[in-house]
């Protein structure tokens, strides 16, 4: 269920104003203006009507800042305590102009947004309850009330006097999905929107059909939330730990290191378990996706030991003793020393992140010295990447040669196919097979050429080649 954020100081004052302003604008001659939006499962033309900007309040549920608002956690805890407050209100509107992935930017999807409203005005009303909460149109708000204060009049629709909490969150998540949005929700965002619909008991494929995506994919957001907030929580150190918002802008590696791991965890749970962990870290580190794809499950062991420092990450624990499980007083097998190193140097990076972060309270000495750690795993995991993308190159070019030769044992397959059709036809222009047929025996021949000084022991097929093409000797 959505949470029950209560109702804010003006509420019977907006209640009052909002039904003055629709017997207004029902009591007036001409067209009045309507705003369409799915209530309850079907479509409602709701009245527009004004309201003054410094009337209205930020919605504190919204979607769009949701993973935003753990960023700075004393204001974050006055937020869930006291939505309506001053405060509050203040810190919602500074993260609904904020760059996504760092809070202490204005994003420049912002600034245009204000531009256009300063020099066009408001094309598009925003959505309201009766008590003055803004469902849909809040960074609008907040661009009008930095450019014209807080008597300025905004078009708002306003939703059914029995509009709750479920409601609001259903009327937002489908306002924000309509292709003619203009602002995405952020990639954390997002995630905690699935979550919340999934906690709500809606079954997948409503979901995948809300997002317009798939159940599979919906199952890949749920995975990766999970993950993050483990992360979050392996994070924490000497008071210090990483929000979500730290991980905005992994969405592609997230998702491709999901298909990874179960492709892995098929044949193998360890090593799926030992490449989530070493791509972890190499993502945390600021690797792109194109480097992360070269990290396997033997990273570790075959590159990434021989560069890494050391001393530069403690020795697990978990990999000398058993876990143990609370109450019964006996011990499972933990995780392999494999897994548990590759964990230990996750942590490490955590933990330096979340020491360096931007608004760290850590002591200069503490930040110099995570952050000259960083850079030597950094040094050590880029030295480790180039050598296994090197071997994966060499293994690919040894891979070549089979590959190209079965494309085209596809295409001799292909013209049997269409010599068949052309006899029966008597379409072929046997002057020109002929010629093809020249031009395939020339390659043949240097094919063969270079197979015998490559090959040293030539199998069957290499053999019946040198034959064939006289260069057996």
């Amino acid at each position: 269920m959505a949470k029950d954020q209560g109702l804010p100081p003006r509420a019977e004052e907006n209640r009052a104003t909002v039904q003055a302003r629709l017997a207004e604008s029902a009591a007036g001659g001409g067209t009045r203006e309507t705003f369409t939006v799915e209530w309850r499962g079907k479509p409602e033309h709701l009245e527009v009507i004004e309201m003054e900007v410094g009337d209205l309040y930020y919605n504190p549920a919204t979607h769009r800042i949701r993973a935003q608002a753990g960023h700075d956690p004393e204001k974050s805890a006055v937020l869930q305590a006291e939505p309506w407050s001053a405060e509050s209100q203040t810190y919602l509107g500074r993260l609904l102009q904020v760059v996504p992935h760092d809070p202490a930017r204005t994003d420049p999807e912002f600034d245009e947004l204000s531009a256009s409203l300063k020099e066009f005005g408001q094309t598009d009303p925003g959505l309201i309850t009766h008590e003055g909460i803004l469902v849909n149109g809040n960074t609008r708000r907040a661009a009008l009330l930095e450019l014209h204060g807080p008597t300025h009049p905004m078009r708002v629709a306003v939703l059914p006097p029995s509009c709750d909490w479920r409601d609001i969150a259903a009327i937002e998540l489908s306002l924000q999905l309509r292709k003619e949005h203009r602002r995405d929700y952020s990639y954390i965002n997002r995630l905690l929107a699935v979550e919340e619909l999934v906690e709500q008991g809606t079954p997948l494929a409503a979901i995948a059909a809300t997002f317009r995506t798939t159940a599979a994919r919906v199952r890949q957001d749920q995975w990766v939330l999970s993950l993050i907030r483990q992360l979050v929580k392996r994070s924490e150190t000497s008071g210090e730990w990483l929000s979500l918002v730290a991980f905005e802008e992994q969405a592609e590696k997230f998702r491709e290191l999901q298909r990874a791991y179960e492709k892995q965890y098929s044949a193998n749970p360890e090593r799926a378990d030992l490449l989530v962990e070493n791509r972890l870290a190499a993502m945390l580190l600021g690797f792109a996706k194109t480097d992360v794809r070269f990290i396997d499950a033997k990273f570790h062991e075959a590159y990434l030991s021989k560069t890494l420092p050391e001393g530069a990450v403690a020795t697990p624990a978990a990999a000398q003793e058993g876990v143990a499980i609370p109450g019964l007083g006996r011990a499972v097998q933990g995780p392999s020393p494999a897994v548990a190193a590759a964990r230990a140097l996750t942590d490490t990076v955590l933990h330096a992140r979340a020491i360096t972060q931007a608004g760290s309270s850590a002591s200069a000495e503490s930040i110099a010295t995570m952050q000259t750690g960083l850079m030597r795993m950094h040094t050590a995991m880029d030295e480790a990447i180039t050598d296994a993308g090197r071997d994966a190159r060499i293994a690919k070019r040894k891979q070549a040669s089979p590959a190209r030769l079965a494309d085209a044992n596809r295409s001799i397959e292909q013209c049997i196919t269409d010599l068949v059709l052309s006899r029966s036809q008597r379409s072929l222009d046997e002057e020109a097979f002929d010629d093809a047929i020249v031009e395939l025996r020339k390659r043949l021949e240097k094919l063969a050429i270079e197979a015998r000084r490559t090959v040293g022991e030539p199998g069957d097929g290499l053999s019946w080649l040198l034959e064939a093409t006289g260069k057996a000797r």
